[in-house]
């Protein structure tokens, strides 16, 4: 790809980044590729994050690091062009986000570390042996999908009484979003709830497949998928419009409107991801850094997309919650 069209896919973001890897080169300075799956703005709070935490490890952007950005916007061939570049730019270390863009690199390169930074289920969609030894040249962090699952069924079980049906939306697209969708249908099916598949194959077909169960079911629970999370502004309007509640893995999503989330809190994941690039940095081999599970998760009520679907949400439930959004 010419340097102008990878420009025009990924805006301004790419503008600078021949003349700041020749000067990484001439200086020998380490230079960090990350491939961020949604939109540059989404990711801009991550992105303040990981350079303060870089700064606590002793890495200056500018001055002994540079780091290089891309966004794939929820889409896999932004990913795969993002990846494919810092290969050929011949980066240090490359940094993704969840599993789309872990494959993204993974195609694009056998030889360059991979950190990555929120993968659903490294070892149950087969990129790495195992998470004590992962093997190859990826490392990360786990967001434990599949194992909390079936929290997020019993957490939207126990906030809506009376919960008989309930639709599983997935990014039929996506094949790594296959073992939480069948996570999620096997508990919920142990909890004696009716489930019905749905989802979508692009972006544009979000809203209208959310629109076609009104009146189907009684709630959503939204399987993780980058797409997802890059267009949650959609899923959650088209939901509301549709007069249904959703469970969602990111306090994002609770926070944009979505009536619950359940799951890692973002911020430590994001954190402890440069924890894993200091170490390479520092000359530890990916293959030979565990895979890290979650340690910290957080309930997050929106109690005002409660009261805008007419849902009584349980005192009992509240008071479980980290957080609720009134």
């Amino acid at each position: 790809m010419r340097r102008r069209e990878f420009i025009r896919i990924f805006g301004g973001a790419a503008v600078t980044w021949p003349f700041a890897a020749c000067v990484a080169r001439a200086a020998k300075l380490p230079v960090i590729g990350l491939i961020g799956g949604g939109t540059a703005e989404q990711f801009r709070p991550f992105r303040e994050l990981m350079v303060q935490r870089f700064g606590e490890l002793g890495w200056i952007e500018g001055r002994n690091i540079v780091l290089e950005y891309r966004y794939a916007e929820g889409r896999m061939d932004r990913a795969s062009e993002a990846a494919a570049e810092f290969a050929r730019m011949g980066v240090d270390i490359i940094v993704v986000g969840g599993d789309s863009e872990v494959l993204a690199a993974r195609r694009a390169t056998a030889t360059i570390p991979i950190v990555a930074m929120a993968v659903g289920d490294p070892v149950g969609n087969g990129l790495v042996e195992s998470l004590a030894h992962p093997g190859g040249n990826l490392t990360g962090i786990s967001l434990a999908l599949t194992e909390t699952a079936s929290k997020r069924v019993e957490l939207l079980r126990d906030a809506i009484p009376g919960l008989k049906r309930v639709a599983v939306f997935t990014n039929f697209a996506n094949p790594l979003v296959v073992p939480e969708q069948n996570a999620v249908t096997a508990a919920a099916h142990s909890l004696g709830l009716d489930t019905i598949t749905s989802g979508f194959r692009m972006s544009e077909d979000i809203a209208p497949a959310i629109t076609s169960l009104k009146g189907t079911v009684q709630a959503i629970y939204v399987c993780t998928d980058p797409t997802v999370l890059a267009h949650r502004t959609e899923v959650i309007a088209a939901a509301l419009a549709a007069g249904l509640p959703t469970m969602q893995l990111s306090r994002l999503a609770a926070a944009a409107g979505a009536f619950i989330s359940y799951g890692p809190i973002i911020q430590e994941l994001f954190r402890r991801a440069v924890d894993l690039v200091d170490k390479i940095l520092r000359g530890t081999k990916p293959a030979d850094i565990p895979f890290e599970q979650p340690t910290k998760f957080e309930l997050i009520v929106n109690l005002k997309t409660a009261k805008a679907l007419g849902l009584t949400v349980p005192e009992t439930f509240l008071a479980r919650a980290d957080e609720v959004i009134e």
